[in-house]
């Protein structure tokens, strides 16, 4: 390659010789960073906007930059963006192309500004969109989830601690707990853009500039709230960054749990749910089977989310003030983890949306993993003032005896009871079935039918479905 040839040209007349191929392979980052075409665009117009209104740069060229700009903008939206190495990125893509279309007034658009505060604004901007985005896709789960968890208030189902049937629980108080993860999901994004939203556009390459820039108006033009307080930190920082990530993943290991709920479900030996036919795979040998393909790809989407978290917090771990080129490689995981938290947020509002529940099939494993116990000794301290110690020692004696014969606790004979201990009456089968065990527990925030519908009303509220 000449000395005089393609990158040179663009960074400067400081080298003899230009790259060498592997110095242009390393160094180009336009096959990722082209995905920030629209956020650069956005940018540099009201970059020129500024300029133009402080004196710096004249209304005639102001306006073909601006003119230009929009043409370079619909030229990438029609035919995508051209991945030329020797232009790098997306920066130095859409300012060469901006030269072709007006000629050396091009030229002018890079006054007051570094590439440095250019792509920390244009990945500020992508990374605001990103997560307004998974804001939108959160909300609709949420939606689905309030939605089936009202239609299922009162559907009895085993409720597990350890993956042991424990206590009964209605369908509807499980799913509004995902309702309650994903609201403090939604939260965390809300916190980390509020951070986020500070524009770094006129830091220029680190210490600021000379010209006499207007930065609150570029920063309000750009929805920000308010510039960036210092110009290292500006170009440097990709907390921003690294705040969606974490938030991305926490928000996957939410739906990997969810993922995993509906994969045990689904499968034989529970039959709580059959999944959609949309969101599920057939076996290429075993016609029977009906694989939840979609809920274990979400599982699977959790560790490269988390792994991309990871990734970005090594890159960052060591780097002084201010720039490095390391930071290139910022964009590559944040790209990829919001595009795989996208699919997920979808499939799992989808899965939730339309699974059909066998709440039959609920209600009798219910029954069947003695789920009422805790409601024997609670009844005993209550209406045979009993120690719940002791009452704990009864209650097992009377499980022990109900599964040697293979029933639920309620279908134990009076007479059977009253032999483990005399105190029991028949006021206990009051308490024994599964119905009456839920609607027992209706403390705030209890499975108790009531109190669900009245955590669905508020949710209801909170998202703006009813007034």
């Amino acid at each position: 390659m000449s000395g005089n040839s393609g990158s040179n040209q663009m960074w400067g007349g400081r080298f003899a010789a230009g790259p060498s191929s592997i110095m242009r392979e390393i160094n180009a980052s336009i096959p990722f960073d082209k995905a920030l075409w629209r956020q650069d665009i956005a940018a540099s117009k009201a970059h020129v906007a500024m300029l133009e209104k402080q004196g710096i740069v004249s209304m005639v060229d102001a306006a073909a930059i601006s003119g230009g700009l929009d043409q370079v903008a619909a030229e990438y939206e029609a035919n995508g963006v051209p991945e030329n190495w020797d232009l790098e990125d997306i920066h130095m893509t859409t300012e060469s192309r901006l030269a072709e279309l007006i000629g050396t007034a091009a030229g002018r658009l890079h006054t007051a500004r570094s590439r440095n505060d250019q792509v920390a604004t244009d990945f500020r901007l992508w990374v605001r969109d990103a997560m307004d985005e998974a804001d939108a896709g959160l909300k609709a789960l949420q939606v689905a989830l309030v939605t089936r968890a009202g239609e299922h208030a009162a559907s009895i189902m085993p409720g597990f601690t350890h993956l042991q049937t424990a206590q009964p629980v209605t369908l509807g108080h499980h799913l509004m707990a995902y309702y309650e993860m994903i609201r403090r999901d939604r939260s965390r994004l809300a916190d980390a853009r509020a951070r986020l939203n500070e524009c770094p556009l006129g830091a220029a390459a680190l210490a600021g500039t000379g010209f006499p820039i207007d930065r609150f108006a570029t920063a309000a033009t750009l929805g920000f709230d308010r510039p960036t307080a210092n110009s290292l930190d500006s170009v440097s920082d990709r907390d921003f960054a690294l705040d969606f990530l974490m938030t991305a993943a926490q928000i996957s290991l939410h739906l990997s749990r969810l993922a995993e709920e509906f994969i045990i479900w689904a499968s034989q030996p529970f039959g709580f749910v059959v999944l959609p036919d949309s969101l599920s795979t057939g076996s290429s040998i075993m016609p029977q089977k009906k694989n939840p393909d979609a809920a274990e790809l979400v599982r699977g989407h959790a560790g490269r989310i988390v792994g991309s978290l990871t990734s970005l917090m090594i890159t960052m771990k060591g780097l002084p003030l201010a720039y490095s080129k390391d930071m290139q490689d910022d964009k590559p995981p944040v790209f990829e983890a919001a595009s795989l938290l996208a699919l997920s947020v979808a499939a799992m509002t989808g899965m939730v949306a339309e699974a059909r529940f066998r709440t039959e099939r609920m209600r009798g494993a219910a029954e069947l993993g003695y789920a009422t116990a805790t409601d024997l000794a609670d009844w005993l301290v209550r209406q045979a003032d009993i120690p719940f110690r002791q009452a704990h020692h009864i209650t097992g004696a009377a499980v022990k005896l109900a599964e040697s014969r293979g029933i639920a606790l309620d279908q134990l004979p009076l007479k059977d009871l009253r032999e483990i201990d005399s105190r029991i009456d028949e006021r206990v089968y009051a308490a024994l079935s599964v119905e009456a065990s839920v609607a027992a527990r209706a403390s705030h925030g209890g499975t108790a039918p009531a109190e669900v519908e009245k955590r669905v009303a508020e949710a209801k509220v909170a998202l703006g479905l009813e007034s």
